[in-house]
C-alpha cells in the first residue's frame, strides 16, 4: 500500500514539474517575441539615369599671348625715345630714333647711282636702234649690231641694280625709325638715349601683348581620355565640343569673362606624367598678369546616362566603398560600387548600381546585410548639381 501511493506522489509531482517548465519556456517565448526590435525605418531613393555636366579644376599659370623683342636693325647713335615706359603702345608707334644723317646721304648717292644708270641704258637703246638701222640698210655690220644690243642689256642690268641700292637705301633709312612691331605693353628702356647701337646685340627694350593672355594648365592622361571620349560623344549626336575656362583667383574671387581651351598637347610629358594643355581669355583690364597663379575650371563636357548617388548612402568597408539597397523582398542588400566624378556633394557611380535600383540614403547606420527593412521611398533624388575634379598641375 505505501508503495503504491509513493508511485500516485511521484507521478503527480513529474506532472507539475513538466507542466511548469511548459509554463516558463512559454513565458520565455514570448518575453523573446516581446524583446524583438522591429524592423529599421530607411528612406529610399528610386535610382535614375541622367545627364550630368562635368568639370574639371587645374592650378594654372597665366602667361603673355606674345612678347617681342625690340631690337634696332641698323647702327647708329640713338636720338630719341618717344614712348613712356611701362606704357601701352599700339603696332606701328615709332618707339625710338636714330640718327639718320648718314642714312639719308646714303640714299641720295643711290638715288644718283640710279640716273645714272638710267642715262646709260637711254644711250644704250639709242645705239641699239642706230647700229640696227644701218645693219638693215647693209651699212653696219652685224658685230657692230650685236655689241649695241649687249650694250642695252646691259645697261638695263646696272638700272635694276642700281634700283636695288635705292630700295635698301631707303629701308636703311626707315629703319632709323625703330617702331612697335606689336601692340602691347613696353618695358623698361634698356639704352639711354646718344648711345651707340648696333644692330647685331642692342636690345632696346620688350613688348609684351597682355590682351588676350594665356592660361596654362596639365590634364592627367587619364582625364584626357575620358575628355576626348566625352567630347566624341558629344560630336557624334552634333552639339557644341568647345571647352570653356573660367578662373578663380587666391582669394576666391572669379575672373569675369571666360576663355577657351585653343591646344592640347598631342603626347605626355615624360617628366610629369601630365598633358599639357592651354586656353585664351580676354584681359582689357589688364588684370591677368603674365606668372600669375589662378585656378582654372575646365567645363563643356557632359555625362549622359549617369547614375548620380548622395554621398551620405556612401560607406566605407575593407572591401571598399559599398551601398544598400532594398530588394523585391523588402530586406537590405550590399551593392559593392565604384565611383567617378565627385558631383557637388554627390557621386557619379561607374559600376555596381542600376537604374530601377532602391538605394537607402537615411538609417543605413541601423541596417544590417539580409535584415528586413521598413523603407519609405524619397520624393526626389538630390540634385546633381555641376561636378568639380580638382587636379594639382605642375
Amino acid at each position: 500500500m505505501q508503495n503504491k501511493n509513493q508511485r500516485h506522489f511521484s507521478t503527480v509531482r513529474s506532472g507539475v514539474l513538466v507542466a511548469a517548465v511548459s509554463i516558463f519556456m512559454s513565458s520565455a517565448a514570448l518575453a523573446q517575441q516581446a524583446a524583438a526590435p522591429p524592423p529599421p525605418s530607411v528612406t529610399t531613393v528610386n535610382i535614375a539615369t541622367s545627364s550630368v555636366p562635368l568639370s574639371y579644376q587645374y592650378a594654372a599659370r597665366i602667361s603673355a599671348f606674345r612678347q617681342t623683342e625690340v631690337r634696332a636693325r641698323v647702327n647708329g647713335i640713338l636720338l630719341k625715345r618717344n614712348f613712356v615706359e611701362g606704357a601701352q603702345v599700339k603696332a606701328g608707334d615709332v618707339l625710338f630714333l636714330m640718327d639718320p644723317a648718314s642714312y639719308e646721304a646714303a640714299l641720295m648717292q643711290a638715288q644718283a647711282g640710279l640716273k645714272q644708270a638710267q642715262a646709260q641704258l637711254s644711250q644704250g637703246i639709242r645705239e641699239e636702234k642706230r647700229n640696227i638701222s644701218l645693219f638693215d640698210q647693209k651699212v653696219g655690220s652685224q658685230k657692230s649690231r650685236d655689241d649695241a644690243i649687249s650694250a642695252r642689256e646691259l645697261a638695263e642690268a646696272a638700272v635694276a641694280s642700281a634700283e636695288a641700292q635705292v630700295k635698301t637705301a631707303e629701308l636703311n633709312l626707315g629703319y632709323t625709325k625703330v617702331t612697335a612691331p606689336i601692340s602691347g605693353v613696353t618695358s623698361l628702356e634698356q639704352v639711354s638715349e646718344g648711345s651707340l647701337i648696333s644692330s647685331d646685340s642692342s636690345l632696346l627694350t620688350n613688348i609684351t601683348q597682355l590682351d588676350p593672355v594665356y592660361v596654362n594648365f596639365s590634364f592627367s592622361d587619364a582625364e584626357a581620355r575620358e575628355i576626348r571620349h566625352l567630347i566624341d560623344l558629344m560630336k557624334s549626336k552634333g552639339q557644341e565640343q568647345k571647352l570653356r575656362v573660367k578662373l578663380t583667383f587666391g582669394d576666391g574671387s572669379t575672373y569675369g569673362s571666360e576663355g577657351l581651351v585653343d591646344f592640347t598637347s598631342a603626347t605626355v610629358d615624360v617628366n610629369t606624367g601630365t598633358i599639357q594643355a592651354r586656353a585664351v581669355i580676354d584681359n582689357p583690364d589688364r588684370q591677368l598678369i603674365p606668372g600669375q597663379f589662378v585656378r582654372a575650371t575646365v567645363s563643356g563636357v557632359t555625362a549622359d546616362s549617369a547614375i548620380v548617388i548622395p554621398e551620405v548612402a556612401l560607406l566605407q568597408g575593407p572591401q571598399g566603398q559599398f551601398v544598400y539597397t532594398v530588394g523585391k523582398d523588402g530586406k537590405a542588400k550590399i551593392n559593392a560600387v565604384t565611383l567617378g566624378q565627385k558631383v557637388g556633394s554627390n557621386w557619379i557611380v561607374n559600376s555596381g548600381l542600376e537604374a530601377g535600383d532602391q538605394l537607402i540614403t537615411e538609417g543605413v547606420i541601423k541596417v544590417r546585410p539580409g535584415s528586413a527593412v521598413n523603407a519609405t521611398a524619397q520624393a526626389a533624388a538630390a540634385d546633381a548639381g555641376k561636378g568639380t575634379k580638382e587636379t594639382a598641375a605642375n
